[in-house]
């Protein structure tokens, strides 16, 4: 009708009556992200924004606090084991994302150690390697390989044990480092106690891979033991 003022028309961002409060609270954190920056958000806040997908129906602040608290933070969380996941309250969405992140991350740490000399960024690969084995539950024993210009080749897990030891083949480790071409090696280990101590079974098979790999003409740089709260070199003890 002429002359009638039309009421002005709702935004599509506007949360609109029986919408659930999070909608909003959802939209202003991924705005948040990428406005300012992942720095800007506490770690509950990070972990929303991961679940998000995963509970579409669902207010996942205080799951995501409660995993935080269970977990002891966001390195543990990314790191547990799915089942653990699973009876902490996340279904199987939620357990592809954190573990698709996890990836990710291991994934952009891995590309840096691939461009350049593995020995002149050592900082970058004990954080790496900090990040792929330190909350582990069990001991897992993987294998750094080196080109001749010592960048990395392939990392690989090559053995995974109990929560207080590994086997470790000599004769499978240096087989492995003829296929790939390697001409020198970094051995790394975790101990899911925490502590970075080597054992006298880990100073042994470290100087028994030496031994064999030597005459082949492939070294081995070091052998990393990674604790929850350090890390141990053993080239660094002049234990090789």
């Amino acid at each position: 009708m002429a002359g009638k003022r039309r009421g002005k028309r709702p935004r599509f961002t506007e949360v609109l009556d029986g919408t659930p409060h999070y909608f909003g609270h959802r939209e202003r954190l991924r705005q948040r992200l990428i406005s300012a920056g992942a720095d800007a958000l506490p770690d509950y806040e990070l972990l929303e924004v991961i679940l998000f997908a995963s509970n579409p129906r669902v207010d996942v602040k205080p799951l995501a606090k409660d995993l935080l608290d269970q977990f002891g933070g966001f390195a543990a969380l990314l790191s547990a084991e799915p089942d653990a996941l699973a009876a902490a309250g996340l279904g199987l969405a939620g357990i592809a994302a954190l573990k698709s992140v996890r990836e990710a991350a291991l994934r952009l740490m891995r590309s840096d150690l691939q461009a350049q000399p593995v020995i002149s960024s050592w900082d970058k690969l004990l954080d790496y390697c900090t990040a792929q084995v330190a909350h582990g539950k069990i001991e897992e024993f993987h294998i750094l390989f080196l080109d001749r210009k010592n960048a990395l080749i392939k990392h690989e897990r090559q053995q995974r044990g109990t929560i207080d030891h590994t086997p470790v083949y000599t004769r499978e480790v240096v087989k492995r480092a003829l296929e790939l071409g390697a001409s020198a090696l970094i051995l790394v280990h975790n101990h899911p106690s925490g502590d970075p101590a080597p054992s006298k079974a880990d100073i042994a098979v470290t100087r028994d891979i030496v031994k064999a790999a030597a005459p082949l003409g492939v070294a081995v740089h070091d052998h990393l033991i990674i604790g929850r709260g350090g890390h141990t070199s053993l080239r660094g003890l002049g234990l090789m």
